[in-house]
């Protein structure tokens, strides 16, 4: 969990337990996470690293040219959301992008990544997800023990575009970690080490979140949103919708119109039986099948009306839905 500062055991200890024990291996096998943090004894002959040495293992560096978008995606811009992004990346300053699911938020930033020429590195947010799991770690590997970056320090390191997606589903104590990087200050402190890491002017940290999930519990703090510049986004207009949907999976401008007519009337059901209604992605995905030979209905079943929901009531009057378009 960091580098080793004393004996595992006293001297007293090591008499008794002698130099053959196999105690001394069991701990360090049974010594696991604690509260998310995976913590690791080193084995007593491992050699001690000065405090803020911050080494990278070899193995584990990451070429940044494996983490560029290597083709331009295709990407509808709706409205102003591309001369904002560029305006904020020019001036420093961090994004929040605020939209439901599968509206092309992550396309967004591939496209911003691809446009700057800057690496992109993503993480998907969840429960579990520690600071440790963005910072890094003290790894032990053969006789050695050494720092191992998280994505958020490799992405600080090569001056990327970070992209925490969905940062609300990361616990509160988690979050508070990126407040550094998304101030004046643009650094990031890496305790373990005691190593401060300055952002590159290249550098820019993005953060996304569907306000229609916020709860209680799960809420984006004031103290964390009023550190960026939001980017509003929702699902296209129809027309350029069920272009999105024709040019991604393929099927003819017919198809995509009752696709897209299918989504505006399970969006209407939100707040009213759906918690969301069908996203483009999901579209996308049905239109997929329908290319691979699957009947509309079928494939409209299995992509969107499931996806959807697993209550009964809900699942009926979806395909009923379905029904009246297809």
């Amino acid at each position: 969990y960091g580098p080793p500062q004393n004996s595992t055991f006293t001297t007293l200890g090591r008499r008794r337990l002698g130099a053959g024990s196999g105690l001394n291996s069991g701990l360090r096998k049974i010594a696991r996470s604690i509260d998310g943090r995976e913590k690791h004894i080193p084995h007593r002959n491992a050699p001690r690293l000065a405090q803020g040495a911050g080494r990278v293992n070899a193995p584990h560096a990451v070429d940044p040219d494996a983490l560029r978008v290597r083709e331009a995606p295709y990407y509808r811009p709706l409205r102003e959301e591309v001369a904002l992004f560029e305006a904020a990346y020019r001036n420093r300053v961090p994004v929040l992008l605020k939209g439901p699911t599968g509206c092309g938020k992550t396309r967004f930033m591939e496209t911003m990544a691809w446009t700057l020429g800057r690496p992109l590195v993503t993480v998907s947010c969840h429960d579990d997800l520690t600071a440790a799991d963005l910072v890094g770690r003290y790894l032990v590997t053969a006789n050695e023990t050494v720092w191992v970056d998280g994505p958020m320090t490799r992405a600080v390191r090569m001056g990327a575009l970070l992209y925490l997606d969905e940062i609300v589903e990361a616990r509160k104590d988690t979050t508070v970690v990126i407040h550094p990087l998304a101030d004046d200050r643009r650094s990031l402190f890496i305790e373990k080490t005691g190593e401060v890491v300055h952002a590159p002017a290249e550098f820019l940290l993005a953060i996304s979140y569907n306000p229609g999930y916020q709860s209680v519990l799960k809420e984006l703090k004031q103290s964390t949103r009023q550190r960026f510049v939001a980017i509003n986004f929702d699902y296209p207009p129809a027309e350029v919708e069920a272009g999105i949907v024709a040019h991604e999976s393929g099927v003819d401008a017919g198809i995509a119109e009752q696709l897209v007519r299918l989504a505006h009337m399970t969006r209407n059901l939100k707040g009213n039986g759906l918690d969301e209604g069908a996203s483009t992605r999901l579209l996308v995905h049905a239109g997929k099948l329908i290319m691979q030979g699957i009947a509309p209905r079928t494939a409209c079943e299995g992509a969107i009306t499931h996806a959807l929901t697993d209550e009964r009531e809900m699942l009926a009057a979806v395909h009923e839905l379905v029904s009246a378009v297809f």
